[in-house]
C-alpha cells in the first residue's frame, strides 16, 4: 500500500477530507520548499472553515479529545506534503514536529497529544516517519484550537 493510500484511510477513519484547500489564517505561507527540504507552517485542527477540537486539554477538552486534534493537524501537514513533492511517496525524511497543547495548569500529558500526530505520521509514511519532536503546553493558540503542529521535511 503506498503512502497516499496509507494518508486515504487515515481520512477515512476519521471521517474527514483533506481535499481542498487547507486554510490559513494570516500573511504568510503553508509551506516553504527550500532546496530539499519543506518547512510546514502551524496547522491547527481547521477541517475546511470548523475548527474541530477547541479549548484546553484537560479543561474544556479531554486526552482524547486533544489527541484527534493532533492527528488532524498531522493530516493537514501530510495533505501539504503531497501536495508539494506530488505524492507522500516523495518524502524522503521527515525531520521534526513540534506540537503546541492548549491546556489546563496541571495538564501534563502533552507527549501523550503528540504521540497521536507521530502515529498517524509513522503509519502513513512508514519508517520515513521517523522524526524527532517537542511537544509542549501553551496557554493560548489561535482560534481557541486545542493542538498546533509544524514539521520539517525532506523530499
Amino acid at each position: 500500500m503506498s503512502a497516499d493510500q496509507r494518508f486515504n484511510l487515515i481520512a477515512e477513519q476519521l471521517g474527514y477530507s483533506f481535499d481542498g484547500e487547507i486554510k490559513i489564517g494570516g500573511n504568510y505561507v503553508p509551506l516553504i520548499r527550500h532546496n530539499d527540504e519543506i518547512y510546514i507552517s502551524g496547522q491547527i485542527p481547521r477541517v475546511g472553515d470548523t475548527v474541530v477540537v477547541t479549548g484546553r486539554a484537560g479543561a474544556d477538552t479531554t486526552l482524547a479529545q486533544a489527541q484527534l486534534g493532533a492527528k488532524v493537524c498531522a493530516m493537514r501537514a501530510l495533505a501539504l506534503l503531497q501536495r508539494s513533492a506530488g505524492s507522500l511517496d516523495g518524502i524522503k525524511r521527515l525531520l521534526r514536529m513540534n506540537l503546541y497543547v492548549q491546556c489546563a495548569q496541571d495538564f501534563t500529558r502533552q507527549s501523550e497529544v503528540a504521540d497521536a500526530a507521530s502515529e498517524v505520521l509513522f503509519f502513513v509514511l512508514g519508517d520515513v516517519g521517523a522524526h524527532t519532536r517537542t511537544s509542549v503546553g501553551v496557554y493560548q493558540l489561535p482560534k481557541n484550537a486545542t493542538v498546533k503542529l509544524d514539521l520539517i521535511a525532506v523530499v
